[in-house]
């Protein structure tokens, strides 16, 4: 291939062709990437790394394509709190100059990648969405973040967040709010908002995350990409805010780091540059990522729950779930309706609300805790009696309910003896608008999320996550379609503990089926 003439040729190949085409089979889908022409707008980071190593463009072009982009997009979403373009030019340079001479950094070499304002940066402010950190620089990057720089990847800038990550929308006082690119009167989803935005409107190619209430999955439903929450404690968590800078919880219960993107293959892409121990536990164990249990998605055993009392999910989101499964069976695929026996829905929830409020009692201000106690009579009573409870209560209690929590993965474990993945709604709604009213951690009465069968309590968006998250069980999102409205909908692959590679493939698979990402209108080149 004439390389110049590629590089030339590449700002006209911006088509979408690459990142929207459904395909066939793994073999047809990996021929026909080759042959179609590399989108530097929407294409996958797998497609750009090919590029990048096959001379069709360089990390130099590919990286001030993307801030060009940036310039012209990004004032409508806000999806950045600090953006890195001259460093990133810098090193954008010296990985070409690196690949002329046959040495390659890792297996991103030269790819440009997003960073949740969350996860300290080296030399690069870091603040958590918080103005008491607005001017905080890192000296050493959480481990996630070295992972992917030494693999060769390309930091563009860091990503909004609510402050702390502790909302289901992102906006602070330190940069502002971010919009969904699919409709700006919309969130794109909390706390790893700025990153599925940045993805969604062709900002970078992937993206480093982290999720304890939904917060790499309810982003990539309402903005229409692939995430991955990860089994509990494969990626390492240091050097992620919350706690403080300098802080240490101890041992991890809910919260994990892991990869947002374009495609399922790129959500395994980056998990595997940024899973693993870190020392002093490197110094004895290693992880690998155990292979997919099917090789055809014909070979897949899955479970699936559309709707349930515990939390009725809007018609329109219904509607779209309902269709992919249709489309699954239609295509020869297993498929088994109902709850894993064992599996109380409501008990799962009870456990994990008070298990996430005693990872926050740190946090919790004694004037937030005042208002719980205020409000238990109010129509948010449950999540204030259960946070109370979280908060407030002793370690013994905490041993209690984390028993409660090994059980639920112990009941899970038990299903996927005989089924592979489980699918099930990763939100009642679409992507919701922006509401930044604010009384309370997390529930923020007097906020309510609208449906077309009236209000619901805004805490309600954090019950289809409450799953994966309290057994540890790894969980992707894949986008599945839109509402007629034109608004996303995501599916929730939840996988069997320590299997990431089965609900990643699974993820991958149904793209086959129903199609994968998207691109948002109006952010065309």
């Amino acid at each position: 291939m004439n390389s110049s003439r590629s590089r030339r040729g590449f700002l006209k190949a911006v088509t979408g062709v690459v990142a929207a085409a459904p395909f066939v089979s793994r073999l047809s889908r990996a021929e026909t990437t080759a042959a179609l022409p590399f989108d530097p707008n929407f294409g996958t980071a797998s497609e750009a790394l090919r590029a990048i190593r096959g001379g069709v463009i360089s990390s130099r072009e590919l990286v001030a394509h993307t801030f060009k982009r940036i310039r012209q997009f990004n004032p409508k979403i806000n999806a950045f709190v600090t953006l890195l373009e001259e460093p990133a030019m810098q090193r954008a340079a010296q990985a070409d100059e690196a690949l002329a001479a046959g040495k390659s950094w890792g297996p991103l070499h030269g790819l440009p990648v997003l960073i949740k304002d969350v996860f300290e940066t080296a030399g690069v402010r870091t603040t958590s969405g918080s103005k008491t950190l607005e001017n905080y620089v890192p000296k050493n990057d959480a481990p996630a973040v070295a992972r992917l720089k030494g693999a060769g990847a390309i930091v563009v800038g860091k990503t909004n967040m609510p402050e702390f990550a502790s909302d289901v929308q992102s906006y602070n006082e330190v940069i502002g709010t971010t919009s969904n690119p699919w409709d700006l009167t919309r969130t794109p989803g909390g706390s790893t908002g700025g990153g599925a935005a940045g993805l969604a409107a062709g900002f970078g190619f992937l993206e480093l995350g982290s999720d304890i209430g939904g917060s790499i999955r309810t982003p990539c439903h309402f903005c229409g990409v692939y995430g991955l929450k990860p089994t509990l404690n494969v990626v390492p968590l240091e050097g992620h805010i919350p706690p403080p800078p300098g802080v240490v919880l101890g041992a991890i219960d809910l919260a994990v780091a892991g990869p947002l993107a374009r495609s399922a293959q790129d959500l395994r892409l980056e998990l595997e540059v940024i899973a693993g121990p870190t020392p002093p536990e490197a110094n004895a164990y290693t992880w690998r990522l155990l292979p997919p249990r099917g090789a055809r998605l014909n070979d897949y055993r899955l479970g699936y729950v559309l709707d349930d009392p515990f939390c009725p999910v809007a018609p329109e989101v219904k509607e779209v779930l309902a269709g992919t499964v249709d489309a699954l069976r239609n295509h020869g695929v297993e498929l088994m309706e109902g709850w894993p026996k064992g599996v109380d829905p409501q008990a799962i929830f009870d456990n994990y609300m008070r298990l996430l409020a005693g990872f926050f009692a740190p946090f919790t201000s004694p004037g937030e805790l005042k208002l719980m106690h205020e409000s238990l009579e109010s129509p948010w009573g449950y999540y204030a009696r259960r946070w109370i409870e979280g908060a407030e209560g002793l370690h013994k209690d905490w041993l209690v309910q984390s028993g409660l929590r090994l059980k639920a993965r112990q009941t899970w474990q038990e299903y996927f003896q005989t089924h592979d993945a489980f699918l099930m709604p990763e939100a009642f709604v679409p992507a919701i608008p922006h509401d930044h009213r604010i009384s309370g951690r997390f529930f923020h009465e007097p906020r309510t999320i609208a449906t077309s069968q009236g209000s619901r309590l805004y805490g309600d968006i954090f019950r289809w996550i409450s799953f994966a998250t309290l057994t540890g069980n790894p969980a992707a999102v894949a986008p599945v379609g839109r509402t007629r409205g034109g608004l996303p909908v995501g599916i929730q692959i939840v996988g069997p503990y320590l299997e990431d590679a089965t609900p990643l493939d699974v993820a991958g698979l149904i793209a086959d089926v129903v199609g994968g990402f998207q691109a948002p209108p109006g952010f065309a080149a």
